[in-house]
Formats: C-alpha cells, sequence, structure tokens
C-alpha cells in the first residue's frame, strides 16, 4: 500500500495552489494587493471603482431623500388599512361556529322533545332543558302526539354578533319518534 492519495484526490488537494496561481495572472492580486488600473486581465469591479478622499471629520452627514423619509411608519398605515379586513373575517368565522353550535342545540332539543312527547311527558320542557339557556330563551318548540308517531319541530333564533344587524337566521330541526305503549 502506498501513502499517496488518489489521482482524483491529488487534483483537489492541489485546487487552492492552482487557484493562486489563476489570481496573480489575472491580475487580482492577493489580500490588500491594489488592482491594476488599466488592462484587461480581469480585474473586474475593483479596477473601475473610483476611490475618494475620506470626508472631514466636521462635515456634514448626507441627508436622506424626501423618497425614503416617506417610507418611514407605511407598516403601520398597511396594518391599519387591513385590520378591519381582519377583523371581519374573524367576526366571520366565530359567527360560523355560531350557527353550527345553534344547528346542534336545535337537533338535541328536537330528540329530547319527541323522546319526551313519546312518552306522554312535557315535551316543551324537555326540549329546554336539552338546550343552552341562552338559546331556550328565543326558541320555539312544538311535538303534537299522532297516532303512532310523535313529530316535535324546534326553531331556534342564531344569534348574531354584530350589533344593530338583524339577518333573521333561525336553526330548524325536525324529529319523529314512535309513540311509546
Amino acid at each position: 500500500m502506498s501513502n499517496s492519495a488518489p489521482p482524483a484526490f491529488e487534483a483537489i488537494l492541489s485546487a487552492p495552489a492552482a487557484f493562486e496561481q489563476i489570481r496573480t495572472k489575472s491580475g487580482c492580486g492577493g489580500p490588500g494587493a491594489e488592482p491594476p488600473v488599466s488592462g484587461r486581465g480581469g480585474a473586474g469591479r475593483k479596477a473601475r471603482r473610483r476611490r475618494h478622499a475620506p470626508a472631514p471629520e466636521n462635515a456634514p452627514t448626507p441627508k436622506r431623500t424626501l423618497a425614503l423619509k416617506s417610507d418611514k411608519g407605511a407598516a403601520i398605515l398597511e396594518f391599519t388599512g387591513f385590520l378591519p379586513t381582519l377583523l371581519l373575517i374573524g367576526l366571520a368565522c366565530i359567527q360560523l361556529g355560531l350557527v353550527g353550535y345553534t344547528f346542534s342545540q336545535a337537533g338535541s332539543a328536537a330528540r329530547a322533545a319527541a323522546r319526551a312527547a313519546s312518552l306522554e311527558q312535557n315535551a316543551d320542557a324537555a326540549g329546554r332543558a336539552a338546550m343552552s339557556d341562552w338559546l331556550a330563551d328565543g326558541a320555539s318548540i312544538s311535538a303534537p302526539p299522532g297516532a303512532t308517531t310523535v313529530t316535535a319541530t324546534v326553531e331556534v333564533d342564531i344569534p348574531e354578533l354584530i350589533p344593530f344587524v338583524d339577518m333573521g337566521w333561525t336553526a330548524t330541526r325536525t324529529v319523529t319518534m314512535p309513540m311509546d305503549d
């Protein structure tokens, strides 16, 4: 076995030296070297950059232009403009959840009222007991018994989150159960 690296690795290990040769031949020089002022030799931007004398210590600092000053506070203005839209989307999501909850409560009340009416008990009280108190106040429950079945219908007003806006939405659920003998 030999201690030398395979040929592919030798090219990789000698790469830094090859790059140094290319850099010195192209005129870029090493770290801290001045770039050539004329000639093409790959000098790039460094050769074309002008060198300015440093500003005196008491020289006034350049003022920001009017275009840059107008950006100050733009983020808060954009947020303030977007905030009503964001609040409206949030209220719509909460209202949608409230609609779903009201329909669920109406279904529970209709099942309880139909079961109570099939047992010849007070269907209105059973339906209101199955609902949340704040929804039961505005609910109408009807469960007229039939010959073999009882059909309970519960209608609940869906509360609105936005005050002074009456959408008139109601959740209605109907359940039919057989009469218990």
